[in-house]
């Protein structure tokens, strides 16, 4: 049974479109995150899904119901913002059972979901409190406490972690996988700009750019096999490092010179037609390693040393003009500024795009 569907869904503002034809089925009981850079449209998208900004064009439908003209209210849908958005005069039990209490909800109802939340979410022990005394990863809980006595048919999560520091975003992240754990029936979207938070919590993830969708699939799918250039960069940290190179050899496995004069042979499969054309050539820093032997994809100079213990960040120039190769490399790392170093890959970690960013892996 599918829980959302979207439909050539689009959005404009007056002549200016934001959203471009999203085509989405999502299933009941499915954890999917929103992700993109500032201005992609996943917020307005989300909102759009919860009622709060109205469908230019397309379907929206709720288990098989078209919802478009339906109110938020209507929609069996409950929404975490960034923001706690809790009534500040309100105990943590009254903020979680005032949405029911609108709704002429029964009391004892009301009492048995705020307590049954309470326990889910670890905040029994603050029913009583004003949100005043609670930390900020304690009040985004009793936001989302809120949202569950709703019992919604959808979960709708806005940045519900940008607000919080590091160390709480860890323990609140957790949290929200262990309520999609306990919840498995309701369908949950999520929409964040980290990418720790959509590659921990998404059964898929959907990467969208300029309110268009570039990829949807698990998080080790579009880490391994991205769609193109955007993904590829957009999806792990440091970013993949991309080089211009030429195909030299076409076939069942590439040949690519790069522009240093040093050839890489991909396990690519290219057609025929493919050889002399200029194509991007694709290896993520945690995929380099650091090599003395004869047999290597870069030679440069580091530039800078980031030794952050668990790992250290080589950045090495001399490869693309104004842009440094960045390499991950396990451990602490007797490498210093100034130093020369080589650095290789398996061949089967090396990614290729053709010239308009598309992924030979996608063919």
């Amino acid at each position: 049974m599918t829980g959302l569907v979207l439909k050539d869904i689009r959005k404009s503002y007056g002549a200016v479109d934001v959203i471009h034809g999203i085509d989405l089925d999502i299933k009941q009981g499915e954890f999917i995150v929103f992700v993109g850079p500032s201005g992609c449209g996943k917020s307005t998208l989300l909102r759009m899904i919860a009622g709060l900004e109205e469908i230019t064009a397309g379907d929206m439908m709720i288990d098989g119901e078209r919802v478009n003209d339906v109110p938020p209210s209507k929609r069996g849908i409950a929404m975490v913002f960034q923001s706690y958005a809790l009534y500040p005069h309100m105990t943590v039990y009254e903020n979680m059972a005032f949405g029911m209490r609108i709704a002429k909800e029964g009391k004892d109802e009301i009492d048995r979901r705020v307590r049954s939340a309470a326990e889910m979410l670890q905040l029994t022990n603050y029913l009583d409190r004003l949100p005043k005394a609670l930390s900020g990863g304690q009040r985004q809980r009793v936001a989302i406490g809120r949202a569950i006595c709703r019992n919604p048919k959808v979960f709708l999560f806005d940045e519900p972690l940008s607000n919080l520091d590091a160390a709480l975003r860890v323990a609140t992240r957790i949290e929200i996988a262990r309520l999609s754990e306990r919840m498995a029936d309701t369908t949950m979207i999520y929409v964040t700009h980290d990418q720790v938070e959509a590659m921990t919590l998404a059964d898929r993830i959907v990467v969208l750019s300029a309110g268009h969708i570039e990829q949807v699939g698990a998080p080790l799918e579009l880490y391994e096999r991205p769609a193109n250039l955007f993904v590829a960069r957009f999806i792990g940290s440091p970013a993949m490092n991309v080089l211009p190179a030429k195909v030299v050899m076409a076939g069942q496995t590439t040949t690519v010179e790069l522009k240093s004069g040093t050839a890489a042979t991909l396990d690519i499969a290219t057609p025929e037609a493919e050889h002399d054309k200029d194509v991007s050539f694709g290896v993520r820093p945690e995929d380099l390693q650091v090599t003395t032997g004869p047999d290597f994809l870069f030679e440069g100079t580091v530039a800078i040393v980031e030794a952050l213990g668990e790992v250290t960040l080589l950045y090495i120039e001399g490869l693309v003009e104004g842009e440094p190769i960045i390499a991950k490399i396990p451990g602490i790392q007797a490498v210093r500024r100034g130093d020369k170093v080589r650095l290789s890959a398996d061949r089967s970690k090396l990614h290729l795009f053709d010239k308009d960013g598309i992924s030979y892996r996608a063919l």
